[in-house]
């Protein structure tokens, strides 16, 4: 027990004085978890709207590969990602790779398929009456979509923090795009894993509270809005 105690001890003191190795990487991960669900929840709310409002040829299938795509393993990701980014890929030209931007692209693939199915099971959990109603006022295009959103909206603010959450705590494509360059692309969940295998305790307990210290303030957000709407 006392490595543990001493751990602890150790991270308080980092937090405390503002380890620069401990905040740089709290920023990158700050920096690519916000990218990243700025871009899903602009794509995923839209296309998940579609998928559960509309009827469509091919619409089992289709909803069938996103939630295939819940469980997509994020070294596979990875390894998509990489492939497409390295110099022998076809966006190697970018020069995006061990980056923060590659790690937001493929994080937002992570949280894409979990916004697209959450919003989509929203949508068609709405009371059926809602749509004949809204068509009956008149309400078309972007304002059926809003309108209908706006319904769903505890809905919504489950699907976005359910895909923070798996974002956040994301290790495999943060490791294989980003490269763990330290100052640079070193996210919390992979200094944790480096620092702990290199015994230094403090470090990977610090940031792992800082680790659950987002979360948490991102739930009382959420419970807050919730309240307010």
């Amino acid at each position: 027990m006392n490595y543990i105690l001493e751990g602890l001890r150790q991270a308080v003191m980092l937090l405390v004085k503002w380890d620069p190795e401990t905040y740089a990487a709290i920023r990158a991960t700050l920096t690519v978890t916000s990218y990243s669900m700025c871009a899903s929840l602009l794509l995923g709310i839209p296309a998940g709207f579609a998928l559960g409002y509309f009827d469509f040829r091919g619409k089992r299938v289709l909803r069938t590969m996103v939630d295939t795509c819940l469980a997509f393993p994020t070294v596979l990701i990875g390894l998509l990602v990489y492939a497409f980014l390295s110099r022998r890929g076809p966006l190697g030209s970018l020069n995006l790779l061990f980056s923060l931007s590659a790690i937001a692209i493929g994080q937002t693939i992570l949280a894409l398929p979990i916004i697209m199915s959450l919003t989509a099971t929203a949508v068609e959990s709405l009371d059926r009456r809602l749509r004949l109603t809204l068509l009956s006022l008149g309400a078309r295009g972007h304002k059926l979509l809003f309108t209908t959103l706006w319904e769903a909206r505890h809905a919504l603010l489950i699907a976005a923090i359910t895909a923070y959450g798996r974002v956040l705590t994301e290790v495999g494509i943060s490791m294989m795009v980003g490269g763990n360059i330290k100052w640079h692309t070193r996210t919390i969940t992979t200094a944790i894993a480096l620092e702990t295998g290199k015994g230094n305790f403090g470090l990977g307990i610090a940031l792992g509270i800082v680790l659950m210290l987002i979360a948490l303030i991102v739930n009382l957000s959420v419970m807050s809005l919730r309240k307010k709407s």
